[in-house]
């Protein structure tokens, strides 16, 4: 019987998804954690901004009446989800870069 998947476990379905950290593979422990520390802490801003938004628009759509707040609670919450995706997917885009160019 012949099986697709073959050896492995969990490991390696995870390890395929995560970055190898391409250009960034040679810098040390500490500096890579310095990395995802920064990227961590800008993710969380994102959401904080996408939250803000939503408060924002929640606020000025019933509350208020506002409709420029209802719009300004729009436009911070595509800002911050934005953001969470580009920051999210920079470790891979880099690696795939990277790889290209190799």
């Amino acid at each position: 019987m012949f099986f697709a998947a073959g050896k492995g476990d969990i490991n390696t379905i995870i390890g395929g998804i995560a970055p190898n950290w391409g250009p960034f593979g040679s810098l040390g422990r500490e500096a890579r954690v310095m990395i995802e520390v920064i990227m961590a802490v800008a993710i969380l801003l994102c959401l904080a901004i996408a939250i803000w938004g939503a408060a924002k628009q929640r606020i000025g759509a019933t509350a208020l009446r506002d409709t420029f707040s209802a719009e300004q609670g729009k436009g911070l919450i595509v800002a911050g989800l934005t953001g969470v995706f580009i920051i999210g997917s920079l470790g891979t885009l880099f690696t795939i870069v990277y790889g290209m160019a190799v």
